[in-house]
């Protein structure tokens, strides 16, 4: 059980990589920034500075699988250090061009590729890592400190390289780089393997390229959970572009925007806060299918349409969104072999990666086409039905709480769940 087990604060590979993203991820939001900013000062583009944006969430997407099979069959410590190495050059390397006057938006769309293919090979690694460090019972403790973590770092992060920019252009990217410097070292520092011993598969690669896909799919609960979270993203893009076009055709100013925008982060980071509370006042159930619920709230903008009713009724999510994701998120560790963390996570991020970014292109037409209320009342209806697919849902009746649950060991195709 979870209560005879140390506290995780005294679990020493876990918090070193704890302490190894928090500098990584807080360069990576500090960078994000500056991407835009660099590329308007350079040709004050903002198709150009899309596509800047659209270069590092297409390396996501591009190598999220290979990365995963990858992360299965190497040793996951050092491709996390390639990974950070690879970032870390390509920071050091753009930060020294821009310095010099060289700069191009061409240097600048390659950096962002390859940043965002070193972050897909990284994370790829980084589920099996927590896997290795955490025990079963404390995974979804885990899982809240990396969304309270993420959530601090995405408030404090652009306002950060916004700032930092405004000092020198190339001081975003030098502070990226060294946090990447950090992280490996962190990495470098830690003693458990981030992986159980492996045999070697003889398989073809695509064959093992699929088994995660295969491995998913026909386990009820990973498949159910991927079937509903998905959406989530592309709901939760929707609505925020939503805020963000409302607030300006209300007149908001641009500090006003990002305020109503940053709240939803905060309240991400107070849910992550009594996230603990929370697991131990509701059944495990419940906990994971409170987020699910709170994203049709939005309906009262459809019954009173004004900017902060639809900022303040986001709010629940967000406060709901690490109870719910260290459930879900920990759970679907628990259930993967070791063997093939890489690839069951990877193939779940390339589904959100090819259903959220869809969110906001519907909503920029429905917000064009139609009226906000429409466009509004079009993603609380798909939030909705997710809601009540996943309540009926069987799969996601019986979850154990935490303190029952172990890590799968098993080899699936031995043995594989019967789909329901």
């Amino acid at each position: 059980m979870s209560s005879s087990l140390p506290p995780l604060r005294s679990n020493r590979d876990f918090l070193l990589l704890q302490l190894g993203q928090l500098f990584s991820q807080s360069g990576t939001q500090v960078a994000s920034i500056a991407y835009p900013l660099l590329v308007l000062a350079l040709t004050g583009s903002a198709t150009q500075a899309g596509i800047v944006g659209f270069a590092r969430l297409a390396s996501s997407a591009v190598f999220a699988l290979p990365a995963g099979l990858v992360a299965d069959r190497w040793n996951r410590r050092t491709l996390m250090i390639a990974s950070d190495v690879l970032r870390l050059v390509t920071m050091a390397a753009l930060a020294a061009a821009i310095v010099t006057g060289d700069v191009t938006f061409w240097m600048i769309s390659l950096a962002a590729f390859l940043e965002g293919t070193g972050a897909s090979f990284f994370q790829a690694s980084e589920a099996g890592a927590m896997r290795s460090v955490v025990p079963a019972a404390q995974l979804p403790a885990a899982i809240n400190v990396v969304t309270g973590r993420r959530a601090a770092i995405n408030v404090a992060g652009p306002p950060l390289g916004g700032a930092l920019f405004g000092l020198a252009r190339s001081l975003p990217f030098v502070v990226d780089a060294l946090s990447y410097a950090f992280s490996t070292v962190f990495l470098l520092a830690m003693r458990t393997p981030f992986q159980e011993e492996r045999e070697e598969d003889a398989g073809r690669l695509r064959d093992q390229l699929l088994e995660g896909f295969r491995f998913l799919w026909h386990h009820p609960f990973l498949r159910m959970t991927t079937l509903v979270f998905a959406p989530l993203g592309f709901v939760a893009l929707g609505y925020t572009l939503a805020l963000v076009v409302i607030a300006e055709e209300e007149g908001l100013s641009g500090a006003g925007v990002g305020a109503l925008v940053a709240s939803f982060g905060v309240g991400v980071l107070v849910g992550s806060a009594i996230s603990p509370r929370v697991r131990r006042a509701l059944p495990t159930r419940a906990v994971l299918l409170l987020e699910l619920w709170m994203w049709p709230i939005p309906l009262l903008f459809v019954l009173w349409p004004n900017v902060y009713v639809l900022a303040a009724s986001l709010i629940p999510a967000a406060l709901a969104i690490p109870s719910t994701d260290s459930v879900v998120i920990g759970y679907q560790l628990a259930l993967t072999p070791d063997r093939l963390v890489g690839r069951v996570g990877s193939v779940f991020r390339t589904i959100v990666l090819l259903v959220a970014p869809v969110g906001p292109l519907v909503a920029g037409f429905l917000l064009g086409g139609t009226s906000p209320r429409l466009a509004v009342g079009f993603f609380v209806g798909v939030a909705l039905l997710t809601a009540v697919v996943a309540t009926l849902s069987p799969a996601l009746r019986a979850v154990p709480s935490p303190g029952d649950w172990k890590l799968e060991t098993e080899d699936p195709a031995a043995a594989p769940e019967p789909a329901s």
